[in-house]
């Protein structure tokens, strides 16, 4: 018999304990960076999304556009400007902002789900006030802060057997706003407004690494602000940090932060004993690890 069936078949029992745990579980997928941009690591993930929901988890994939927001704004010449590293969002970019992420970005990434023979929709914040913000920093100017949240729609499309994708573009308090989230904002909070089972933030690094440069597996909210504070970690990974610790007060039971450029990165951290990322969690496992 070939050793790669065996393989695979073995793999699959193992994974029974971790099925049985996440059975009617809710996740939210942070999805963005490279895999974006790749048809062939697109219908990947959108196959490992497929295969969530057949074994009965209720994923929700967020999306980001960040490339595809700098390219439209290039042909359309309207130029960036950035504060403290963060893009400046005015009027006119951020009608750009909507244009991109809930028409190209969002519509590619429901197709992608249906081509898998998955079920998708695609949604924005601004859909039944799912997101309501506030201006974050008034230097970014159409940049939000989640201030309130309203995700009835999307346990109604769980319980139609159908998948939420969902844009980070919000409303705002006042008559005709429309605000650009940060993508891993607006997962984290949607996860806390769900209290989600866990938060899956897709990125381009392997995860939360150490001052020796190894990547952490489990964390605890303790340890990731001592690592903080300590300058172990910095740059762009503290957002990412941050909005795991936010998520957690909002009753996320656990946040992980794994490389998405990994294949099947999602279905290696939920359902095997070793993950694919760092995990950051103040409770411990539900599953029983079975004897070595």
């Amino acid at each position: 018999m070939n050793r790669d069936w065996i393989a695979t078949a073995r793999t699959l029992s193992e994974a029974l304990p971790y099925l049985q745990r996440f059975s009617g579980a809710i996740v939210v997928i942070k999805f963005g960076g490279n895999a974006m941009g790749d048809d062939d690591a697109m219908a990947e993930f959108a196959r490992d999304i497929v295969l969530m929901k057949q074994v009965g988890v209720n994923p929700i994939v967020v999306h980001g556009g960040g490339p595809m927001i700098n390219e439209m704004l290039d042909r359309l010449g309207i130029k960036s400007e950035f504060v403290r590293g963060k893009r400046v969002t005015d009027k006119a970019t951020v009608e750009v902002v909507e244009m991109v992420l809930t028409g190209l970005v969002n519509k590619r990434i429901v197709q992608a789900i249906m081509d898998e023979g998955g079920r998708a929709v695609g949604l924005s914040g601004k859909d039944d006030d799912m997101m309501v913000c506030v201006a974050d920093d008034p230097e970014l100017g159409f940049v939000g802060k989640p201030v309130e949240m309203n995700v009835q729609v999307l346990r109604d499309l769980f319980t139609a057997g159908i998948i939420p994708v969902v844009a980070p573009v919000a409303t705002g308090m006042q008559e005709n706003e429309t605000f650009n989230v940060n993508g891993d904002t607006a997962a984290g909070a949607i996860a806390g407004a769900l209290k989600a089972d866990r938060l899956l933030l897709l990125t381009d690094v392997s995860g939360v690494k150490d001052e020796t440069g190894t990547v952490l597996t489990e964390l605890t909210p303790e340890q990731i602000r001592e690592m903080t504070a300590s300058g172990v970690i910095a740059g762009g990974m503290i957002p990412k940090t941050e909005t795991a610790l936010d998520a957690l007060d909002q009753g996320v039971r656990a946040v992980a932060i794994l490389d998405g450029r990994l294949p099947n990165a999602s279905l290696l951290e939920l359902f095997t004993e070793h993950g694919a990322g760092s995990l950051i969690r103040s409770t411990a496992s539900r599953v029983k690890q079975r004897p070595k």
